[in-house]
Order: structure tokens, then sequence, then C-alpha cells
């Protein structure tokens, strides 16, 4: 045996070992939900496992028909082989491919199917047991179709599977509603998220998706970060030497601070490259810079120190190392002396905290499982599972927003559909004012009387929406009557709702009609006056020349009869104020002051 394979060998006693004696939690497999309905038999809402490859829709639902293929069951060839296709014609429901566990790997199976057109898979386990978590294949052979899968997976129990075969072969259409609405929480309007990873580049595919999911994903991490809707922490899984092991030559390349925190061999060969120390140190500074940078306030930095340090830090170049990472930490601006006090020193015989936090925060706690799949996103407490990719990671995190609450990212026609596009969603709206109550969200719509200039709208949102409170009849009158003739302009809108103005009457919203206050006898109605009803009001006029008084619906004799009656109204008025004064003080005429009757000679 050589010198490669015992040690590798070795390691992986020592691994299995080691994962014995710290993974005391528990791993969580992630499910959503798989709602039968139909056949009649067959309806119900049953547990599926996401698969680990793929684009979940998280936050949403898929409608399907499921088929069962006569040949090929197990997916583990193309179906080009066998003339199959599972391409939905226009109109139809999209397939979802029901094929067997086995002689594959599960995300050959997605690969297949999805290529003969079905629009997601379910794979039937073979034995009876508890659901499991189908994952990426370990090794780095010929796996370039792991990027390129896109429909989402679900592995459904032994005895559901028998049950869909059976309905199948009876020539039943099975309905399905694949629905990941509940796979992750969305409690509030800020998502916290968390990023398991590891700064090893040698380590084939899942090492290359993660520098690239972290190169793409960068921009949309940042801003989102900038902006406080989201909150974002990265860890590094490492393992502890059992005793028995610490002194071993594995332990001391593999392992700092004398076997408490370790990492594999990059290359699997201890005889040559960097060992699984460098890599747990760089995974410290790693660490470190994103403590430091948050510290400073602007943890979003992370993600600038680790992408410029895979680009100019590789191990293929050799340049993994402590000189060429403080040359990315010192154009970044980061304060290189904290990090280094951050880190510690790798050879004492001591706990790192930093390190130690590290592997307390990878035991499950509350919903969220162990963390020993590498790498992990975990959103809102719960691991996220599927394909890592930026656009696939952006809807999860969109999922995660409490409904309404979600940025306008999340609202693009990249990452959802615009419900409120097609009969404005099945919401009120006001065409006239160009206003709806129909509110695109990433999970769907809802309908929710808005709020317009400052305007609140109250109502259903489905049938009734209507302006409140002050500044309402701004915007489209309040939805009240108003109309215009002769130039002039009349409106039922008021602060309090929709009232007809003076002169007019009815609901004030869909009708105001002009009072005749000269048939109905409300003015104009004096012995020598002559009315003539108008639109919303009314002229008075009087026969002899006399000259008609408003206030008092009464006629009097031209200008000096109105002077005479002005004055005698203001000395009746001025001697009625003095009698309620002397009431109350005394004046210095009290004695002059006469009772007065109310009636006023003219």
């Amino acid at each position: 045996m050589g010198s490669r394979s015992a040690g590798a060998m070795l390691w992986l006693l020592v691994c299995a070992a080691l994962l014995l004696g710290c993974c005391q939690g528990r791993f969580v497999v992630e499910k959503n939900s798989l709602k039968v309905t139909a056949p009649d038999d067959l309806k119900g809402t049953y547990e599926c496992a996401i698969g680990n490859f793929g684009v979940p829709q998280y936050g949403g639902t898929m409608v399907g028909i499921v088929a069962y293929p006569k040949a090929n069951r197990k997916a583990c060839k193309s179906f080009d082989d066998f003339d199959i296709s599972y391409k939905a014609k226009p109109g139809a429901f999209p397939t979802f491919l029901l094929v067997d566990r086995g002689d594959c790997y599960f995300a050959k199976k997605a690969w297949n199917a999805q290529k003969a057109g079905a629009a997601a898979i379910l794979v039937a386990d073979d034995k009876d047991e508890p659901l499991i978590t189908m994952d990426n294949p370990e090794e780095s052979g010929n796996t370039d179709y792991l990027e390129n899968i896109t429909i989402p997976s679900a592995l459904i129990t032994k005895s559901f599977g028998d049950r869909l075969k059976k309905a199948i072969d009876k020539g039943d259409m099975v309905n399905v509603n694949l629905d990941w609405r509940e796979a992750l929480p969305h409690p509030d309007e800020r998502v916290e998220y968390e990023f398991w990873t590891n700064s090893n580049d040698e380590c084939g595919p899942k090492c290359d998706s993660q520098i690239d999911f972290v190169k793409s994903f960068k921009g949309a991490a940042q801003v989102l970060e900038k902006k406080g809707y989201t909150e974002f922490t990265p860890h590094y899984i490492t393992w502890y030497c059992p005793e028995a092991f610490i002194l071993s030559k594995q332990c001391k390349s593999q392992c700092i601070n004398h076997g408490r925190y370790c990492a594999p061999d990059p290359e699997q060969d201890f005889s040559k490259g960097y060992d699984g120390k460098d890599v747990v140190v760089q995974n410290l500074r790693q660490v470190c810079v994103f403590k430091v940078a948050k510290e400073h306030k602007k943890p979003w930095l992370w993600w600038d120190y680790v992408t410029d340090f895979a680009i100019r830090c590789p191990m293929k170049e050799k340049k993994y190392t402590k000189e060429c990472a403080e040359g990315v930490i010192k154009s970044l601006g980061l304060d290189h002396k904290a990090i280094d006090k951050c880190i510690g020193d790798p050879d004492a015989d001591e706990e790192n905290p930093v390190l130690k936090a590290e592997q307390d925060a990878q035991i499950g706690k509350g919903s969220r499982g162990d963390v020993t799949i590498l790498p992990t996103l975990v959103i809102n407490n719960r691991q996220y599972r599927g394909k890592l990719d930026k656009g696939a990671v952006l809807k999860a995190l969109c999922a995660g927003f409490r409904e309404t609450t979600e940025p306008a990212v999340c609202l693009s026609e990249a990452i959802q559909t615009n419900e409120c596009l097609e009969n404005n969603g099945g919401c009120w709206q006001d065409k006239a004012a160009n206003i709806t109550a129909c509110k695109d969200t990433f999970r769907g719509r809802v309908c929710e009387c808005p709020v317009v200039k400052g305007v609140k709208f109250v109502g259903d949102g489905y049938t009734h929406c209507e302006a409140s409170g002050s500044g309402r009849c701004e915007i489209n009158n309040g939805g009240c009557w108003k109309d215009t003739k002769n130039g002039r302009t009349y409106s039922a809108c008021t602060d309090d709702g929709c009232k007809c103005p003076d002169g007019f009457k009815g609901d004030g919203k869909h009708k105001c009609e002009d009072i005749d206050e000269c048939k109905e006898k409300t003015a104009c109605q004096c012995k020598e006056c002559k009315c003539k009803n108008t639109w919303g009001s009314y002229e008075c006029g009087c026969s002899g020349g006399l000259l008609y008084m408003r206030e008092h619906d009464t006629c009097i004799t031209g200008i000096a009869g109105y002077a005479v009656y002005k004055y005698r109204i203001r000395r009746y008025m001025d001697s009625e104020i003095r009698a309620i004064m002397a009431q109350y003080m005394p004046l210095d005429n009290q004695g002059d002051v006469q009772s007065h009757s109310h009636h006023i000679e003219m």
C-alpha cells in the first residue's frame, strides 16, 4: 500500500472516530410537501425530502402530472436511448417523473429526467426507512452536468412510491402539487443566513462551486447587507483529533492547537502540497476578517476578501500563504493587527475561542440540524437544499422575508412572476385614478388597500377601497360625486366622507341632485320676492324696485332703505350686547340702558 493510500486510510479512521466524538446533535432532513389532488384514493398531503441539487422553488408551488416510465425506471441512462420524451405540449400540465432509487447517483437521475423534458423528479426509495437527503456525488469525475440541473427533486418513501406506481399502472391520472411555501421560515422583514464554507480550493467540484458562488453572489449579498435587509455570517467546519491520535503524523499535519482543530489534507496526500493545518489557519483568518470587518460596521468586506484571496492566492500556484493573505488584507484597508490578534497562536496547546465557537455552532440547535454537508447554506435557521447558484439562492433568501416586506430585487421578472399583471390579481382597482389594491410579492400577491400620496385607503382590498382622512379629496375626489356645469363646479368630498354640498341632495358618492329651493319653498319666500332656481343655488329678486337681502330673505327699498336697515340692525345689536354686559359688570351709563324687544321697526 502506497504512502498516499495508507495515509488516507488512517485519516479516514481518524475522521470517523472524531465524528463519533464531536457530533452529538442530529442531521435534519429538510422537507417540502406534496399534495395529491387526484385520484380520490390517493388524495392527501405527503412529506418529501428536498434534494441537494437542482433548484427547489422556495416560497412557491408547482402543479403537474406524475409519470412512471415503462423502461429505464431508475433513470440511470438517457431517455433518448428509449425514445421517451416528457416534454409538455402547449397548454398541458408539466410532467413530474417518478423513478426508482438505485444503480446511479441521485443527481444523474435528475439530469436524465430534465433532459427528457420532466419539470421535476420524484425518487421513490427502495427500502422502508425514514426520508434521507439526496446529495451530490463526492468524487470529481464527469459531473459537469451538476451545474446544469435546474429542475427540483424530491425523495418519497417506498410505501408512497408504491401507491403512486399502482395508480399509474391502473391508468389513473395522478395530479400533484409540490409545495415549498413553508419550507423556509419567513417571520419578519430581515433574513438571517449563514454560509458554511472552506478556503480549500483543491477538493474538486464542491470547492469549485463554493468559490464560483461567492464570486457571483457577492454583489447581491453586499447590497442586501448594506441596506439592512439581511444579516449574514460565514462559518467554517473544523474537527478535533481524538486523543489517541494526537501524536500521529496525520494529526500533527492536519491540526493546530495540539489537535483541537483539524481539516482533511487538501490533496489527500500527506507527502506533498499543503496540509490540513494550512487550511485550518486560512479558515481561521477568514473568520477573523469577518469579525474585524463587522466590528468596523462593514461586514460585507468578507465577500471582497474571500473573492480576492481565491483569485490571488490559489493552491495550484503555490500562493496559499500567510504573506499572500496579508497582501489581500492590506489592499482592502482592513486592520491586520486586529486580525492577527484574533487568529492567536496556532501552535499553542490551548483553545482558540474563535474556532471553539465555530465547532459549537456546527452542532444543530432548535429546528436546525448539525452542519455535516459542505458547503451548507442556512436561511432563517433552516438548511437550504439545492443548487449553489446565485439565482436559486436569491430566490431562497426572498422566500425568507415576511410577505410584502421583501426588497425590490425579489420582485424582478428574473425572480418571480408579477401576478398583478393578470386581471389585477383579482383585487380592487380604480382604473380612472390608476390606483390598485394589488401588491405583488415574491410568494404571489396580496389585496391590500394602498396609501397614495400620504392618503390611506381603507376597505377589504378585494371589492372595496376608499380614501380616508385629510387630503382624501386630492385623490380622485375621494371617490365622491363631482360635477361641473356652466363654469361652476361642485364636489361632495369632505374630510369625513361623501356629503352633497348645500343646494344638492343625494348619497354624495354616486349622485347629488339639485334642490329646487323655489319649488320646495326653502328660500326667497317673502311677499315681494320673485324666485328663480339655478343649478346648486337660486336667484331671488324683488318686485316694485325693491332690493333683496339674501341673509334675511327679505326685500327693502333701494339704497337708502338698505342704509337705514343696516343702521337699525347695528343699534339693536349694540344695545343687546350692552344689556348682556350689564349683567356682569357696572357701566358708567348703566341707567340709560333700556330693555329691548326683538321687534325692529323699519
